[in-house]
């Protein structure tokens, strides 16, 4: 590291004020404060408050509460391509191997492309390269089918940071979640390869016989039509290659088809420990997006009228990607409610429509992603009301 910090500091006469490449100064200071701990301090008298934490710790730290789910992705992606050929029993290294030759590439696409706009933008609008797009570049590959074509993954992070957030001015003043604005951008733009009956990576042609690429949430959704008792629709499906691969237990741990990073009930959970430990997301969000899905199963379990209604409410809470998108998309600090009152208002709104796009949409099965994204844009409608009534009974307190 000391070799690193003698050759930047070298070159960095070149980037300051009057230096030949000056226009570039804000590329630069993004790899030297990105590599090392900035070296500038504050001119002002007086007592100051120093703390650790900036945002960049703080982006860390939700990058690694998101390790656990990208590692159990990359397990499952090999996994499920080893079951898809009829191997089951393939080792563990092998299962490695082709998990990180799927997942990686996925994750170098999201970073290569969303860091490179974010260069562009910082020489353009001549500002610091703020670290907001670390969390995000991870959030996209997880939320992505491991057989997405790279190129869509490139095109997609491309809209989401120009559109979702530099034309609203940057880090912080994004409406909408970045990453989930990704997946909406394929879902409504290329809906074949994102949506419906997704798949996890099969590398070749010697898939076994019957194989299906459906997801629990499909499932559950055709049982509408047959008139199947969901759970025991999930409970036989994959009779002829890997039964039980939907049931209960398995759908909390993991081992089924779905995005990279959202199949693991386990891993959100243990991610959702480190930020809540923490303090880096607000364990008010996460719960009450979990109660507000439960409850609004339970509802439909004494109003609904067809199969999936009927579906016991805790099914919800480990189908799709409700965990993930509770744990690391609705807590988003930017485009989350601010207010305390506001975010338990929030989360359970969230959970709410997730579980009624589900049951009433059966084109689009899953419903976390629409749901965040709608209530984001409410959010600071939420925080006005909230702080509206707080005025109101202050000033019905207050003695002239």
């Amino acid at each position: 590291m000391k070799f690193l910090r003698n050759q930047l500091d070298k070159v960095k006469h070149s980037f300051e004020k009057g230096g030949k490449l000056e226009k570039y100064f804000y590329a630069y200071e993004a790899i030297d404060t990105f590599l090392f701990a900035p070296n500038t301090t504050n001119d002002v008298k007086g007592a100051q408050i120093r703390d650790a934490v900036d945002l960049k710790r703080l982006m860390m730290t939700v990058i690694i509460a998101m390790v656990p789910c990208l590692l159990f992705g990359i397990y499952n992606v090999g996994h499920q391509h080893f079951l898809a050929i009829g191997q089951p029993g393939a080792a563990f290294g092998d299962k490695i191997v082709i998990g990180l030759w799927q997942v990686l590439p996925v994750v170098v696409v999201s970073y290569g492309v969303g860091l490179g706009i974010e260069f562009v933008f910082s020489i353009l609008r001549k500002h610091p390269v703020n670290e907001g797009f670390l969390v995000t570049g991870m959030l996209i590959p997880l939320v992505m089918p491991p057989d997405i074509p790279l190129w869509q993954v490139g095109v997609a992070t491309a809209f989401a940071v120009i559109i979702g957030k530099e034309a609203f001015g940057g880090t912080g003043m994004n409406v909408v979640n970045v990453a989930l604005t990704a997946r909406a951008f394929l879902y409504f733009a290329y809906p074949t390869d994102i949506s419906g009956d997704v798949w996890t990576y099969l590398g070749d042609a010697q898939a076994v016989a019957g194989f299906s690429g459906a997801t629990p949430l499909s499932v559950a959704g055709d049982a509408i039509s047959t008139g199947e008792n969901v759970v025991a629709s999930l409970n036989t499906f994959g009779a002829g290659w890997n039964e039980g691969v939907f049931t209960l237990q398995n759908l909390f741990l993991g081992l089924r088809p779905g995005s990279i990073g959202e199949t693991s009930t386990l891993m959100c959970l243990v991610g959702a420990f480190i930020l809540i430990v923490t303090g880096t997301g607000s364990w008010k969000i996460m719960v009450s997006v979990f109660g507000g899905a439960y409850v609004m199963g339970l509802l439909l379990n004494l109003v609904g009228s067809n199969v999936y209604t009927q579906m016991p409410a805790y099914y919800h809470l480990v189908f799709g990607g409700l965990a993930f998108g509770a744990v690391f998309m609705a807590t988003d600090p930017v485009t989350a409610a601010q207010t305390e009152t506001g975010k338990w208002v929030y989360g359970i709104l969230i959970g709410v429509l997730t579980v009624l796009i589900r049951v009433f949409n059966p084109a689009y099965p899953e419903g976390i992603m629409l749901a965040i994204l709608f209530m984001n844009v409410f959010a600071p409608l939420i925080d006005y009301f909230v702080v509206s009534a707080n005025k109101k009974r202050r000033l019905q307190r207050a003695t002239v």
